[in-house]
């Protein structure tokens, strides 16, 4: 059998070779360094049939997933963010838990102190309101919704609140964490006076699927965790998300059964410090 001499290789076949090999180490550069460092702003018009016109053009800021100490994103990162959110001026700012890391390769574990000081420089009219995630009940939950608690910031677990603006109101209820805690949707929305518009703020998204057998009709539920997929590749889609339900809840506005969820894709990383065509984001959602 002869052997193939690469010397002799057709011109276009070293081309296509070499143009592999770059878009490849270009590929590699863009997810493992450009991309989990960058910061983008994403707005979007979520228009809610059961949203009074009182309430129109409510703008809310998402922030999820912040994940501090994931390489790039550490306390001085977290201040830029805060820098920019504020400048977006949002009328409320909504916090969707997984504020630390675990075993991010190449990570520096933040205590949740710093980051509450940070996320406490927040500015909003109508209020900070957090719920926390996994990974912060896996880092001392208890530490963590003190620390965010000095700082200003309304940390919901199976509670509602009436928030009031310009004379018309809506609630905004949290959730328990769904993987590490007790939770009752039913019970907690119940806290919220029949016919007054509801935000529903959760960690995971998973929950939002079982609303029409609960009959739950929150306004909008708001979520993280699934950080978009991280890795979003053209035709293959988002191949690791951290949900039973795969894609279906993995980023951005979902409708189903009438009832409206948005997912954030969020900031930082987790396990490994790679995002692809998914860039850390602050969602800003103006509601009408």
């Amino acid at each position: 059998m002869n052997k193939l001499d690469p010397g002799k290789l057709p011109r276009w076949l070293k081309r296509a070779s070499l143009g592999l090999l770059l878009a490849g180490v270009a590929a590699a550069l863009w997810a493992f360094w450009l991309e989990p460092q960058r910061l983008v702003v994403n707005r979007s018009e979520l228009r809610l049939p059961s949203w009074p016109a009182e309430l129109s053009g409510l703008r809310v800021a998402l922030l999820a997933d912040l994940h501090v100490g994931s390489p790039y994103w550490d306390v001085a990162a977290l201040a830029r963010l805060v820098e920019r959110t504020n400048a977006e001026r949002p009328e409320l700012v909504l916090l969707a838990g997984d504020y630390q890391i675990n075993d991010v390769i190449g990570g520096s574990f933040v205590e949740s102190e710093p980051i509450a000081e940070q996320l406490g420089k927040l500015r909003a009219p109508l209020g900070v309101f957090a719920v926390l995630g996994n990974h912060d009940w896996w880092n001392d939950g208890e530490r963590t919704r003190r620390a965010f608690t000095a700082q200003g910031i309304r940390v919901l677990e199976e509670q509602a609140v009436r928030v009031e603006r310009n004379g018309s109101a809506f609630y905004i209820v949290g959730l328990a964490d769904q993987m590490e805690r007790a939770s009752n949707p039913a019970a907690a929305l119940a806290q919220a006076a029949p016919g007054v518009p509801t935000l529903l703020l959760v960690h995971e998204p998973d929950v939002f699927a079982s609303f029409p057998q609960l009959g739950l009709s929150p306004t909008l539920t708001l979520a993280g965790h699934t950080h978009g997929g991280q890795v979003w590749l053209p035709l293959l889609g988002r191949r690791v998300v951290p949900s039973r339900f795969g894609e279906r809840y993995a980023h951005g506005h979902v409708v189903e059964n009438e009832r409206h969820l948005f997912v954030t894709a969020g900031v930082g990383t987790s396990i490994f410090p790679v995002r692809f065509l998914v860039p850390p984001e602050i969602a800003i959602l103006t509601l009408r």
